[in-house]
């Protein structure tokens, strides 16, 4: 096995090691490695084979606790079993690769990523009998990995891992960036802001109420995550999906009943039925509910980076930051440029993988296996946008002065208030009246009152169109805010 200390060939950048992120093939292990970091645990290959361990332990004890096999294992010899995966070190992965790729401990090379595991298990069975743990290692060999193929052992490990992602890292991680926004949303309920529709100048609305807007789509998006995430399900069924192996050796068990019991005591919902492949289905609900979430954001930072661009939006300065390279007074919207950059390639990723890993020829062909080493890649460019995005919010102040001027400014959107008054009183002419004053042109406060001078209407109808302004004109806009708390 190749020496990570060691430049990796004639190309290698002199004096830095493979392990050295600034040598890394992928920026989500090289720049952006201390944002990814939280998802090594479960998207790294030494993750994988911690996973794999854990269901071929699992599966042991499983299998000594049926009456129909003749071994049996005492809560002591459990628990040491149980160590091998929970106690699973960084010499346990380097050991297991070195079973694969070049033999080890007396076994020939496996060119096997799951036959490796099998074999350190052995290994470590080898150990306890040693240390007396168990009395013999030898009559386990046979119960390891018994009628089981890789994938079993495969879709349930890629599952536990995409499971504990999502629960312990990309979904804090946009809760922190949902409440992020009810926060702003809270902050600045009664913020006037003028509206756009179709680019131009809307009824107004407040700051507030369009961050909660997206504080309220995010909770609705992420709950459809978890909800996916609590789907997932893996089958125990053979090479072929029928437990043929099994039920050759012990017609007598029910295995469809033990597989089940075994796959939901991983907490992981039972697939009944499946060819050697678990059709993926579930994880291609959980792919699809991520880009729903990835979507919102996407949608958030493009508003974002339009409303800095307007001046709504300040950003508050990093001391020793730089811009540009050229222009020393730019404060760029970075974080949410690159929010919008990764989230892109994350939603183009689970796109792929989502359609993807629904299908396979006939019983099982082996293109899916190496699809699915880059789901823990699509996570990865996940964590970096919902986290770019969260940067992007803390870092930004809205500009209440620029948005009353603009308001200000822009009087004509108070049309809409004048003729809905107007109809209320009956004018049928209300709409056309006012669109007469206001569209495509520039008009001023004054100009809409010389307009309520000549109506005929009672004068507290004038007096209330008159104490009509831009900025008092935002429905109930701050209470709307309160929704997001839902």
């Amino acid at each position: 096995m190749t020496d990570d200390s060691e430049p990796a060939g004639d190309d290698a950048i002199a004096g830095l090691s493979r392990s050295d992120p600034l040598a890394a093939v992928s920026p989500l292990d090289g720049r952006y490695a201390s944002r990814t970091a939280p998802l090594s645990p479960y998207a790294s290959e030494a993750a994988l084979m911690r996973a794999r361990t854990r269901v071929e332990v699992e599966y042991l004890i499983d299998l000594a606790a049926l009456d129909a096999t003749p071994i049996a294992l005492d809560e002591a010899t459990e628990a040491a079993l149980r160590a091998v995966y929970e106690d699973f070190s960084a010499e346990d992965a380097r050991l297991i690769k070195a079973l694969e790729v070049e033999g080890a401990e007396g076994y020939d090379a496996t060119n096997h990523d799951v036959k490796a595991v099998e074999y350190f298990l052995r290994i470590r069975l080898d150990g306890l009998a040693e240390s007396e743990t168990i009395a013999d290692s030898e009559t386990l060999y046979p119960w390891i990995h018994f009628g089981l193929t890789s994938e079993d052992v495969n879709n349930l490990a890629h599952r536990l891992l995409v499971k504990g992602a999502v629960s312990e890292v990309i979904v804090p991680a946009i809760r922190d960036v949902r409440d992020a926004l009810a926060d702003l949303a809270r902050e600045h309920r009664d913020t006037p802001m003028l509206a756009r529709t179709h680019g131009q100048p809307a009824t107004p609305t407040t700051f507030g109420k369009e961050m909660a807007v997206y504080a309220s789509r995010l909770g609705r998006a992420l709950g459809r995550v978890v909800v996916a995430n609590g789907d997932l399900s893996g089958k125990l069924a053979g090479a072929s999906g029928t437990y043929a192996a099994h039920d050759a050796a012990y017609p007598e068990v029910d295995w469809r009943a033990f597989a089940e019991s075994f796959v939901r005591g991983l907490d992981l919902e039972h697939t009944r039925l499946a060819t050697q492949v678990n059709p993926c289905d579930d994880l291609a609900a959980l792919f699809d509910a991520l880009r729903g979430v990835n979507n919102v954001l996407l949608d958030l930072d493009l508003d974002a980076w339009l409303y800095v661009s307007d001046r709504y939006l300040g950003q508050r300065t990093v001391e020793g930051e730089t811009g540009s390279s050229t222009m020393p007074h730019k404060v760029n919207p970075i974080d949410f440029e690159n929010s919008e950059g990764n989230l892109s390639k994350a939603n183009s990723d689970l796109t792929f993988l989502a359609d993807y890993v629904t299908t396979s020829r006939l019983q099982r062909d082996l293109s899916d296996s190496t699809v699915k080493r880059n789901v823990g890649a699509a996570l990865a460019h996940c964590l970096i946008g919902y986290s770019k995005a969260g940067d992007g919010l803390e870092t930004v102040v809205p500009n209440e002065t620029v948005m009353r001027e603009e308001l200000a400014a822009t009087p004509e959107v108070i049309g809409e208030a004048v003729q809905t008054i107007l109809r209320r009183e009956g004018d049928t002419g209300a709409y056309e009246r006012v669109k007469e004053l206001t569209r495509g042109k520039r008009v001023t406060l004054d100009d809409f009152r010389d307009l309520f001078d000549d109506l005929d209407v009672d004068e507290g109808v004038r007096e209330e169109l008159k104490a009509l302004t831009p900025a008092n004109y935002v429905g109930v806009a701050d209470e709307l805010v309160d929704e997001t708390d839902e």
